[in-house]
């Protein structure tokens, strides 16, 4: 095994990712090829962050190298935080579990022109560059002129040619378009119709929506929509601007089962699945709801974006729910009444359509309309 903590910890990350089935087929082996190329500690800033259970706290490289370098390099699923402001993360490199995923998803091929919105710390436009070709056909923008700057320095010492862009990613980056291919690397809300209009017809986006999964979108043969499936599950940071929608109404007219207190405890097991939680997240995106499942019971957590929050477990077959925001737990139920009224959807089900006049999330099949609205 290597001395140097980097390489020790590139290792265990490739393995890791081969033990779990997470690097892609064949049809995107460069993916695997291009992170061993670019190797992911050669894009992180000297300086990182962990959780020490009350805040974030630095780690740097030049004190303690192992330590960085483990930061740098944890488990497939697990991000690492590279910029904190104000006491919140607001930059990452993120899960190489999901990178690879969302750029096994884009299906780029060499030579295509591809804009990436999210820059951070610039090892993604590395990426793309390495499979798109040495010609700078990468375009990259990012919102913060600092992190910006260093992800610029940081290709250029790699020998990777992209052009990186200080600018809102919600505008994308028109002037040089048509695009082959569009990702970004943060959350929204309300995909733009902008992305849509720089990509070519035939041409792909691929992005993270709602903080919780990645949907891959095929512009339409005239250009007037584009439409896809959800292809994988991660949280994600947010657009610095997102403003998260109304939740819908409840579904009416199905029957609460065998009462108010084994219909909660059925919302509750369902919970634990994941197929309820992106349901959810599409009928009330107003309610974040998240599992907690490092207990021997799981614990459902809920809060809104006012900071209410409610914690919810189940004793003995018995549901309580306790917090300021006790009342979110009505909105979970009409969201599971919803989700059984529609036969209970796997998440791999959900599909998106964008078009000038806004988006629809829909399950099964677009021509049955929104899921909710």
């Amino acid at each position: 095994m290597p001395d140097d903590p980097t390489a020790r910890g590139a290792a265990r990350l490739d393995a890791a990712m081969e033990a779990r089935g997470l690097w892609p087929d064949e049809d995107s082996a460069w993916v695997r090829d291009a992170m061993r190329v670019l190797a992911r500690h050669r894009f992180a800033p000297d300086t990182v962050w962990h959780w020490d259970g009350s805040g974030w706290v630095p780690a740097d490289r030049a004190e303690d190298a192992d330590a960085w370098a483990a930061l740098v390099y944890p488990a497939p699923e697990e991000s690492t935080v590279i910029q904190v402001t104000d006491g919140m993360p607001t930059s990452s490199l993120s899960c190489a579990g999901v990178v690879a995923d969302m750029l096994d998803s884009l299906m780029l091929e060499p030579g295509q022109k591809v804009v990436e919105l999210g820059t951070g710390a610039g090892w993604n436009a590395a990426l793309l560059a390495h499979r798109a070709g040495p010609d700078g056909r990468v375009v990259s923008v990012e919102v913060d002129p600092v992190l910006a700057k260093a992800a610029g320095a940081r290709l250029e010492r790699a020998g990777v040619r992209a052009d990186i862009r200080i600018g809102d990613g919600a505008a994308g980056a028109p002037d040089g378009g048509p695009y082959d291919r569009l990702i970004a690397t943060y959350a929204v809300e309300s995909v733009p119709w902008e992305w849509v209009e720089q990509v070519r017809p035939g041409g792909r986006l691929v992005f993270p929506w709602g903080r919780l999964g990645h949907f891959a979108l095929t512009v339409d043969a005239d250009g007037k929509s584009a439409t896809g499936w959800l292809q994988g599950l991660a949280l994600f940071m947010a657009d610095r601007n997102a403003v998260v929608a109304d939740p819908a109404p409840a579904a009416p007219g199905l029957p609460l089962g065998d009462g108010e207190v084994s219909w909660d405890a059925e919302v509750f097991v369902d919970l634990v699945d994941d197929h309820l939680l992106f349901a959810l997240r599409v009928s009330h995106p107003r309610v974040v709801v998240s599992v907690d499942r490092t207990r021997s019971e799981p614990r459902v957590l809920l809060r809104d974006a006012s900071g209410r929050s409610a914690t919810v477990e189940r004793t003995g077959g018995r549901v309580t729910v306790s917090g300021d925001g006790e009342d979110l737990w009505p909105e979970v139920r009409a969201g599971h009444r919803w989700w059984c009224g529609r036969g209970r959807p796997e998440q791999w089900a959900f599909g998106m359509t964008v078009t000038p006049a806004g988006q629809t999330v829909w399950a099964d099949d677009p021509a049955r309309g929104p899921y909710a609205g």
